[in-house]
């Protein structure tokens, strides 16, 4: 593969990374603090929401919800998805998370402005995915669907490992995504690259996972904390 086989320009791209780093930024300043648990649902076809402080009164509004919101009927909510506990048990230190339902999210740093509805041609039966803003000037986001067969499912897979591994070969300077690494574990199997910094320090990285028939992608920004610990904690979860 080349580097002229990129999704996106690699200006779009560019212009991706510095749109998070900008989101992030607009978050810690507006004084959101803490963290809270991404298991919070909402009906299907939410738009996106920020998660705020899990404070003792904002947890009793959250228990106050009525169960019909609790759990999408589709089976497929942000309860799939990496939860604070999970960052922080790898050493990460969530400030906040926009939770979402609608598949709208980009992809990664690599796939430019691609959602996972666009990967799909909005096929899922159910979308969901997470933002978490980081308190060490890093993102970390994952975006999920759930596929209706078990070969539609295989199918995006590969669309989203050939758009990760696009990015494995570039211009000397860019930045870049490492070797693939393989993943099995009770849950399904996953492929996690490491990323690399245009003088090659490593920092983050990205992961492709699948379980059964739902699909995730996994990008940690701007944090030296293995990708595989995240990798691990993320197909855990898409197929609990």
């Amino acid at each position: 593969m080349t580097e002229n086989r990129a999704v996106q320009p690699k200006s779009v791209r560019r212009n991706r990374v510095v749109a998070a780093a900008c989101f992030a930024a607009a978050l810690i300043t507006a004084g959101v603090v803490g963290t809270q648990s991404a298991t919070a649902e909402a009906p299907r076809g939410v738009a996106d929401r920020t998660a705020v402080a899990a404070t003792p009164a904002a947890a009793a509004v959250a228990a106050a919800q009525p169960a019909a919101a609790a759990v999408p009927a589709t089976g497929l909510g942000s309860a799939g998805l990496v939860q604070s506990e999970d960052a922080v048990r790898q050493g990460l230190r969530p400030v906040a998370a926009t939770i979402a339902l609608t598949g709208r999210q980009a992809l990664s740093a690599c796939s430019g402005e691609q959602t996972m509805r666009d990967l799909t041609k909005g096929g899922a039966t159910a979308y969901a995915s997470a933002a978490w803003t980081l308190d060490a000037d890093g993102l970390l986001n994952e975006a999920a669907a759930s596929a209706p067969t078990g070969a539609a499912a295989a199918a995006w897979e590969q669309r989203l490992v050939a758009l990760v591994e696009d990015c494995q070969d570039e211009p000397a300077g860019h930045w870049r995504y490492g070797k693939a690494h393989t993943l099995t574990t009770a849950g399904g199997t996953a492929r996690w690259y490491p990323a690399y910094s245009g003088d090659g320090t490593a920092g983050g990285g990205v992961a492709v996972l699948r379980s059964g028939t739902r699909v995730a992608v996994v990008e940690l920004t701007g944090a030296a904390t293995s990708v595989e610990g995240i990798t691990t904690a993320a197909l855990k979860r898409l197929g609990s």
